[in-house]
């Protein structure tokens, strides 16, 4: 059976050059792991200074998912990602190059910024070019490129550790080069037609645009769907709309039980973690490029699954388990058997790439109606992000007062509330086009939603 038919090569290299703002995402996300010990010994850091040099750029990136969406609406989704790329690149030459904390402070905090505009912004546009029947992977591809980018920031930083004083400044100025290939990269790609219908009027650049991407005798249809869905309706509406709630309701709930899920937690403090099962340094380090490894390949193997058995489907499948494994991994605290702790962080990491890792920025894209969408994903961006801050920062303090055991048993109840979330109201969106999921009662969402919820009460 073909992936693929006709015309689609063209749009997933639009995908792939889209997603490489992910890639950047996860490299800028992982790669100050390799330098920040040196960095706060240059720099003669207090800990709480070192602690907000590290998470400077998590408070851009909450900055920029929060305003994210205001430059994909106005200058649109391509020339948003092009000054996304632009941010990556001066903030990788700048912290490199950083000769004060202050630079350094303001470079990484640029990044952070281009980070959470890019989990707005990629994901919209890849889901508003894509196929109904293949939009899932498509999107996707934006958080496969997460995943291979902090892979490829840890092997990086790896390979430049032995390269002296300047290694730190290597490892962080290195994303320069992938960030120059995406700026002028997405120069190529086309502008969203749906962004050109809804928001500009430009009927015509959109029909061009659509004739290169879709089987020519599906262009009109997809046309009048997509003008049907904005006839008769204000040109501005606000997200707070009372009619969005259910969409708004869904969102933010995901993005709450992506972060309780602990997966921040573990991906920032992984050698911390494994150094509390006694695993020494050298197991820790080996043991947190295995979650990269671990991460990366079950990505992967989600892309295969996610238009095929759909969203929901894979949320069940990943809830189940995520509380098997953080509830082995908290009884192995309390018990204080560490032998196979390793292996349940490495089946936790599994799990969740292949079930909210996959599926987060591909529901979030795609369940706000064409009018709202821009805001819509900015605020699961933002409510993602500012959980993800959050986690962080309490994590290492949870666990010295309460114990490892307990957090993940927090992060354990966590996960029986997703499960009753997906199963309880989470609708399903696998192959209806974005036009369909917003139809009916404003959105098939909310009747899917309610679909489910009638079936399970």
């Amino acid at each position: 059976m073909k992936v693929f038919e006709k015309n689609d090569v063209r749009i997933l290299t639009y995908a792939i050059v889209v997603a490489l703002g992910g890639f950047l995402f996860g490299f800028d996300t992982a790669v100050i792991s390799g330098a920040e010990q040196e960095v706060q010994r240059i720099w003669g850091l207090t800990a709480i200074q070192h602690g907000f040099t590290v998470s400077i750029a998590l408070i851009g990136t909450v900055i920029g998912a929060l305003f994210g969406g205001i430059p994909s609406e106005r200058l649109g989704r391509k020339y948003s990602l092009f000054w996304i790329a632009v941010l990556y690149w001066i903030s990788a030459v700048g912290s490199a190059l950083a000769t004060d904390w202050n630079l350094f402070l303001f470079f990484r905090f640029m990044g952070g910024i281009g980070v959470g505009v890019s989990s707005v912004t990629a994901p919209l546009y890849i889901s508003e070019i894509a196929p109904a029947r293949s939009r899932g992977k498509l999107v996707a591809l934006f958080q496969f490129n997460i995943v291979f980018g902090i892979l490829i920031a840890y092997l990086s930083n790896y390979g430049l550790a032995d390269m002296g004083e300047m290694a730190w400044r290597w490892m962080l100025g290195v994303e320069a080069i992938p960030a120059l290939i995406f700026l002028f990269a997405v120069l190529f790609v086309p502008k969203s037609p749906r962004w050109l219908i809804v928001k500009q009027g430009k009927v015509d650049e959109a029909r061009d645009i659509l004739l290169s991407i879709r089987d020519h005798h599906l262009v009109e249809a997809e046309i009048n769907s997509i003008l049907n869905s904005s006839v008769g309706k204000e040109e501005r509406q606000s997200l707070w709309n009372a009619k969005y709630k259910t969409q708004i309701f869904l969102v933010v709930c995901f993005a709450f039980f992506n972060q309780l899920s602990g997966i921040n937690a573990i991906i920032y403090y992984a050698p911390r973690i494994f150094e509390m099962a006694e695993m020494g340094k050298s197991g820790s380090l080996i043991s947190t490029i295995g979650i990269g490894v671990v991460n990366f390949c079950f990505t992967l193997l989600a892309l295969a699954f996610i238009d095929r058995f759909g969203r929901r489907f894979l949320m069940l499948v990943g809830s189940f388990g995520l509380i098997i494994t953080l509830g082995l991994i908290s009884w192995s605290f309390y018990i204080r058997d560490f032998g196979s702790i390793s292996v349940y962080f490495f089946i936790y990491i599994a799990f969740f790439a292949f079930s909210q890792g996959a599926v987060i920025w591909v529901f979030i894209s795609e369940i706000f109606p064409n009018k709202v969408r821009a805001a819509g994903q900015a605020l699961g961006s933002f409510t993602h992000w500012i959980l993800a801050a959050a986690v962080a920062l309490i994590f290492p303090y949870i666990t010295k007062h309460i114990g490892p055991s307990n957090t993940f048993l927090i992060f354990t109840s966590m996960m029986i509330l997703q499960l009753l979330f997906v199963w309880k109201a989470m609708p399903e969106t696998k192959g209806k086009s974005l036009e369909e999921i917003e139809a009916g009662d404003e959105t098939v969402a909310v009747s899917s939603a309610q679909h489910s919820l009638n079936l399970n009460n």
